[in-house]
């Protein structure tokens, strides 16, 4: 007898429980109307057979497939090399196995796989999807908006379409940056640059505005786009030490640009922060620890982004509970920033 074979069915827990299929489904479904002395019996018989839900069968009757899409708008070799990525990944899929779902993660590399992702979701395969990383000019929210899948965006998205319904979970990006800066200038630092993350995001431009919102006459020489990247930061804090040779404190977009600027100042001979203060900003800890010195920074959570994500798209896709009042349509949620003093201002 095969493996397949002996698996219990929904009739043996039926029988093992002394109730009706129907009674049983509706209990392994999640239906309503089974009194609780039933549900008990059910839950028990369901353990002492080891009876798996056939997921296929439960999806006809639920509508629904437990699993919520992960979609990434970077390619593969920036994913797995920036621990951001990891840490909102985490906090997603910690919410998502606490709730029985399952995670798809997918990725895009270019204008067909943006393609690919847009008929995926629009194929029925998921309940919903978590999007973060997109880029100005980004088709995957149309594509998305086209499909018709329930979405949480992770970052303020910000595009041409139609906005209403958008749910986001973003940080205090611009509120952060200003933070930062006020921090070197009370430090008494006065030609102060700012190295930019890629200015066709949303964050990137919120922190730029921060800078400027404190740095109000700033040198516009004082400010290079990055790319969030420690090469980027490196190649950044060059071109800054070409132009403004007299810089005192540089503000970088994140930790990693940060820790490339770290890395071409001590090459020049700059000490860190006697001549040059840094800040960065997201206070990841396996970069803001190690770099040297360690690396003063503006802290967001991360992990608790990815969480709070996937708890909004879940409780957007309760409407059963939405209807009956038990919860309400979930709204944007723009988490606060903290900065943490360390060695470098």
């Amino acid at each position: 007898m095969t493996d397949t074979a002996q698996r219990p069915t929904l009739e043996a827990v039926a029988a093992r429980a002394g109730v009706s299929r129907a009674t049983v489904s509706r209990v392994v479904n999640g239906g309503d109307g089974v009194r609780e002395p039933l549900v008990e019996r059910v839950r028990k018989a369901v353990e002492e057979l080891g009876y798996v839900p056939n997921q296929a069968a439960r999806s006809l009757v639920t509508r629904r497939h437990d699993a919520i899409a992960v979609v990434v708008a970077e390619p593969e070799t920036r994913v797995f090399a920036d621990p951001f990525f990891a840490l909102q990944l985490r906090g997603i899929s910690k919410e998502l196995t606490a709730h029985d779902n399952q995670l798809v993660l997918l990725l895009t590399e270019g204008r067909d796989d943006h393609a690919r992702v847009g008929r995926y979701l629009a194929g029925g395969h998921v309940d919903g999807a978590l999007v973060f990383s997109l880029h100005l000019d980004d088709p995957l929210p149309g594509l998305i908006q086209h499909a018709g899948v329930p979405t949480v965006f992770g970052g303020r998205p910000d595009w041409s379409g139609d906005r209403r319904g958008v749910v986001y979970v973003d940080s205090d990006n611009r509120g952060g940056a200003r933070d930062a800066v006020r921090h070197l200038v009370g430090l008494g630092r006065s030609r102060i640059a700012h190295i930019t993350g890629a200015l066709d995001q949303t964050s990137a431009v919120d922190r730029l505005d921060g800078y400027r919102d404190v740095m109000v006459d700033a040198d516009p020489r004082l400010i290079v786009e990055g790319d969030f990247t420690p090469a980027g930061g490196e190649r950044a804090m060059r071109e800054l030490l070409v132009r403004c040779p007299d810089l005192d404190a540089v503000f970088a977009a994140n930790d990693l640009t940060a820790a490339g600027a770290l890395r071409v100042l001590r090459e020049s001979g700059r000490r860190v922060p006697e001549d040059v203060a840094v800040v960065g900003f997201d206070d990841m800890l396996p970069v803001a620890e190690q770099t040297e010195p360690s690396l003063t920074t503006v802290r967001q959570d991360i992990e608790e982004m990815g969480r709070l994500m996937a708890r909004l798209l879940l409780r957007g896709l309760d409407r059963h509970a939405v209807e009956q009042g038990v919860g309400a349509a979930p709204s944007s949620v723009v988490l606060p920033t903290t900065l943490v003093r360390r060695a470098s201002a």
